[in-house]
């Protein structure tokens, strides 16, 4: 029985086929139409209280089974119209009598109109909108998909949240992408229906004309009434089905059901009700009008509006009310004077300390920072700082984050131990509308630049924001800039942050899983200055340190044989490799440039090495083929969506990383050591001497 349950669908439609072949009695027949009729009630039912589209996804197939099945009980009761004289059931007849009422003529001219509407109207409208749905969904995939990217950077959600973000994105396209196609079904439905009615119709004159030699008059009554019957108790499910079509297509903007929104949203506007209220009293003065009619009317809507706009009156006062009881219990305390203050000359040294991180706001910017106006930025600052120990392995100290007269209303300014490293400005009352790369239209606003990434950007009003979005834009809000500007200033000089205190409170943490290691090591083997060297070359080329006991380990283990933190640094990263793979690779692929092998060989016969260490003295002939070979390979990068990434040997990769870090500041340099031999390597550009030679030869000429 449960195996039959699980196959019920597939059972059904394997039925619903074989009625397109079979003859069915009219008992059963008359069953068929009426669950017909109810399936279409609860479907349209459900659209009306979903408030998205996904909530119902498996519409695009019940439309296609529906209209089979709604089409095989067509087929059966043609067959029965035309083989039992016009009896095909009491359903049928029940609504041929209904519809024509004893006059033939009225009743097909209600039937085509019933018919017309669901095919110019409703299903026109449903097959323009699932199209431009579609289409417009698609279009936006790439904006959404960088809006899920900024938000798990600037740690609003995590990365289960990303995930499931990227697959209702993907599930929305392939929705309304089937969706477009579905409404082609309901719109040969209805075609469809008005074929079957003139067959059954001229079959059943032919058929009882000249097979039942009966007059023309008594045949035409018999078989239309059953032809309309039958159009009828089939064309009402199918405009229910279209109009939950239409429903469904068109629920992107809403917030809770049909219902729901319908009645929140005339709520909210009471004055419209009663003004309507007025215009109907004015048309009842008016002489030869319903008089009675409109002012019932005109009383019900002015009685609802006014009740309406009395409730919200009186919540607004509560609320008003409860505002000024809270303020009056918060009584603030006085402050020192100044001069007292900074009587106690230990109060003076606390001026000489530097924080690691301090956000500097104007004026303006306040509300997106004061949790007693509603600032939300320290609790995203909170969620950043937890996400970005989980994925780096390292404890961001806290932001501290105060208002300054100096900068602009508007301005933000971001130091790091008292210097400033970045700095912004936002419009609180705007959107930053991301301008793609093939914008669908150009909506009005303010040109900027996106302070993070350097993106081209305008600031836009909120009621724009929705046409952005179909234009292609990617919408952020003015606290998502800030904190993602300031979050990428974190990651960019997270190196800087990592202090001796913080290196020793990482190995501390490492004792209670691996004790024995860190009694070996710390600090008899490895000193925590030599340990914390390593850690923020690292933590600059954006390498997570969670993994400290394989740190640790190697550390050990080539402390044996040198030194050189650099040297040291290499091993590492070539122990971490998993974790780098993990970090720059996506779906077992890396996407890189690479460098000829000649290129190698020049750099390599660079290297310098004296009594402080290593460094690399490339000719500037070379420095500029490299850097121009780059500087065009780079922008390959942005179509993947992805950060630039160069391979190198293991031998330059940290020498070569530091000369390229002065001209390009989001490229990574990885070495082939550094990358698990399962990945597959596609190169996206080879830096070749071909460009050093053509320059040499036209310096030549």
């Amino acid at each position: 029985m449960k195996r039959i349950l699980d196959n019920a669908v597939s059972l059904f439609v394997v039925v619903v086929v074989l009625f397109l072949i079979l003859p069915l009695p009219t008992f059963m027949l008359d069953v068929l139409l009426v669950i017909n009729i109810a399936l279409s009630v609860i479907i349209l039912l459900i659209t009306m209280n979903i408030s998205e589209a996904l909530e119902f996804s498996i519409f695009p197939s019940l439309l296609l089974i529906t209209t089979l099945f709604r089409l095989g009980m067509n087929v059966s009761s043609t067959r029965l119209i035309l083989s039992n004289g016009g009896n095909a059931g009491q359903v049928i007849a029940a609504f041929g009598q209904l519809i024509t009422s004893g006059n033939i003529v009225i009743g097909f001219i209600i039937f085509f109109i019933i018919v017309l509407v669901q095919f110019i109207v409703i299903t026109k409208g449903a097959e323009r909108v699932a199209e431009v749905a579609a289409r417009f969904t698609l279009d936006a995939m790439p904006g959404k998909q960088m809006a899920i990217d900024a938000d798990l950077n600037t740690g609003v959600i995590d990365e289960q949240e990303a995930r499931m973000r990227r697959s209702k994105i993907q599930k929305e396209s392939d929705f309304y992408g089937a969706m477009d196609g579905a409404t082609k079904i309901v719109k040969g439905d209805a075609v469809m229906s008005l074929i079957i009615t003139l067959i059954n119709l001229i079959g059943g004159i032919l058929i009882g004309v000249v097979q039942g030699g009966q007059d023309i008059g008594t045949v035409a009554s018999i078989y239309s009434t059953a032809t309309i019957g039958d159009g009828l108790v089939s064309q009402l499910p199918a405009l229910m089905i279209s109009t939950a079509t239409g429903m469904i297509v068109t629920r992107s903007v809403s917030d809770g059901s049909l219902n729901s929104d319908v009645l929140g949203q005339f709520k909210a506007q009471p004055r419209a009700l009663m003004t309507a209220a007025a215009a109907l009293v004015f048309l009842a003065v008016i002489p030869n009008t319903p008089t009675v009619p409109l002012v019932i009317v005109a009383s019900v809507i002015f009685a609802m509006g006014f009740m309406i706009s009395r409730s919200g009156r009186a919540k607004q006062v509560q609320e008003q009310e409860a505002e000024e009881a809270a303020a009056l219990e918060q009584v603030p305390e006085a402050a020192p004077a100044e001069s007292d203050y900074y009587k106690d000359i230990s109060n003076v040294y606390s001026l000489l300390s530097v924080e690691p991180i301090e956000l500097e706001v104007g004026y303006s910017l306040i509300p997106l920072v004061d949790e007693s106006s509603g600032g939300k930025l320290i609790n995203r600052v909170v969620i950043f700082r937890r996400q970005y120990a989980q994925e780096m392995g390292f404890v961001v100290p806290t932001v501290r984050m105060h208002d300054s007269s100096i900068i602009g209303t508007n301005q933000y300014v971001v130091r790091v131990k008292g210097e400033e490293v970045a700095k912004g400005e936002i419009l609180v009352d705007y959107y930053l509308a991301l301008e793609p790369a093939k914008p669908l239209g150009e909506i009005d606003g303010i040109e900027t630049v996106e302070p993070a990434y350097g993106i081209p950007s305008r600031w836009i009003l909120p009621e724009n924001k929705e046409m952005a979005e179909i234009y292609g834009y990617t919408v952020i809000d003015p606290l998502s800039v800030m904190l993602t500007h300031l979050s990428e200033t974190i990651r960019r000089h997270a190196h800087e942050l990592l202090t001796r205190s913080e290196t020793i409170q990482l190995v501390e943490n490492l004792k209670n899983t691996s004790p024995e290691l860190v009694e070996e090591a710390c600090p008899a083997v490895v000193s925590y200055a030599m340990l914390e060297k390593v850690l923020r070359n690292l933590l600059m080329e954006g390498v997570p340190i969670r993994d400290m006991e394989t740190i640790l380990e190697t550390m050990v283990d080539a402390m044996n044989t040198t030194r050189d933190p650099d040297i040291i640094t290499e091993s590492v990263r070539s122990a971490l490799s998993r974790t780098i793979t993990r970090r720059f690779c996506e779906d077992g692929q890396l996407r890189a440039m690479t460098l000829d092998a000649e290129v190698e060989r020049k750099i390599v016969a660079s290297l310098v090495k004296n009594d402080h260490g290593i460094y690399l003295a490339m000719e500037p002939e070379l420095i500029q083929t490299v850097i121009t070979q780059l500087a065009e390979h780079i922008p390959k990068f942005g179509d993947l969506n992805q950060s630039p990434i160069l391979l190198t040997s293991q031998v330059i990769r940290i020498y070569l990383s530091r000369l390229l870090s002065q001209y390009f500041n989001n490229l990574y340099v990885l070495s082939f050591s550094e990358i698990v031999g399962t990945v597959q390597i596609q190169s996206i550009g080879n830096v070749t001497m071909q460009q050093g030679a053509n320059v040499r030869r036209a310096v030549g000429t």
